[in-house]
């Protein structure tokens, strides 16, 4: 651990990115073999994200991702990161995570969201009412914390009778994700955890949405603190200069992205040998710049120095490269460089 530094809890995030040349169910299965190997290096929490209709992300069923996660390890824990809950009833996703909670038992984290995790068309051939859910959120979050916990509903509720299944002595623990001031407030008012996507909006927002949790936390049975993480983009290598290579990669995709265009992750070769103009060039620079990307310990040191500068108590990593192994080892040498064992892993 970096001197100096509070002790935070370091997870994984993985998206089953599409990758040029691979075919990709790969990407599905490299996911549950990147669970595998965190949980060996003494990661906390690995969590899968949702998204539909997305050229670059594949993951599109997070709760069938966990359960072949929780087929294929012991201790760590597993959740998504997170459940499009407007897209959804929020009874299903209650059972389907105590489902998941009854195979893993006291692993299952369930993360939610607002957002939709894709364009409006797509979201509307998932769920023709998805607007309007929209609207509902915090009384279909409040509806699913009751049933995910075995409480009742409130009174005179039209579903009060419900009960979600299986009942066991332990439930999923439920956090919102966000990467807005909305999120916030609304974990802060349910007195529930929060993370906030800062390498979805490159950081933009984020101690505003912190410091709003923190300002407004209301305390819960659960968790009478708040407890609030960030999820951040990384890349670690035995060099700066081969870290710098890798993350071609990433960084000419967040050009295209920039541009509204969405395509699978190119090789840093094949990404480095695309034309670009003068303002492109100085974004590059800029995200070069601004990454978490280079050696270990300078990663490590970054991750630690904004953990500390916003105030939360755990980090999620996630990490895009066109080569398998060269991520798996950006994953490995973080955890040595942030001293994770297996002994401080998930409680």
């Amino acid at each position: 651990m970096t001197e100096g530094t509070t002790p935070i809890r370091i997870s994984a995030l993985d998206q089953s990115i599409a990758v040029v040349g691979r075919p990709q169910p790969e990407s599905i299965r490299d996911t549950v073999a990147l669970a595998q190997l965190c949980e060996e290096l003494g990661y906390a929490r690995f969590w899968v994200s949702e998204h539909h209709s997305h050229p670059t992300i594949l993951g599109t069923a997070p709760e069938i991702l966990i359960a072949a996660i929780a087929a294929k390890t012991d201790r760590i824990r597993i959740g998504s990161a997170g459940v499009m809950l407007p897209h959804y009833s929020p009874f299903k996703v209650a059972e389907q995570f105590r489902v998941l909670d009854a195979l893993a038992p006291g692993r299952i984290d369930l993360g939610l969201g607002r957002a939709p995790g894709s364009d409006g068309r797509t979201a509307f051939a998932l769920n023709p009412m998805a607007h309007e859910r929209a609207e509902h959120f915090p009384a279909d979050v409040r509806d699913l914390m009751a049933w995910v916990y075995g409480e009742p509903l409130l009174e005179n509720h039209p579903f009060g009778m419900v009960k979600a299944y299986p009942q066991a002595d332990t439930e999923p623990e439920v956090w919102i994700l966000g990467s807005s001031d909305y999120g916030a407030q609304l974990a802060a008012h349910f007195g529930l955890p929060y993370c906030f996507a800062w390498f979805f909006t490159d950081g933009r927002g984020g101690k505003r949405a912190i410091d709003l949790y923190f300002e407004n936390y209301q305390p819960s049975e659960r968790f009478p603190e708040p407890l609030a993480g960030l999820c951040v983009w990384c890349l670690a290598a035995d060099s700066e200069d081969a870290a710098q290579h890798h993350f071609t990669s990433r960084a000419v995709w967040q050009l295209s992205r920039d541009r509204g265009i969405f395509t699978p992750i190119d090789s840093p070769e094949a990404a480095a040998a695309q034309p670009l103009g003068p303002h492109e060039e100085a974004r590059l620079q800029q995200l070069r710049d601004e990454a978490f990307v280079g050696t270990p310990d300078k990663v490590a040191a970054k991750v630690h120095a904004l953990a500390d500068e916003i105030g939360v108590q755990e980090m999620a990593i996630v990490t895009w490269t066109h080569d398998e192994e060269v991520r798996r080892t950006s994953y490995r040498l973080l955890a040595d460089a942030l001293q994770l064992t297996p002994a401080v892993a998930a409680q």
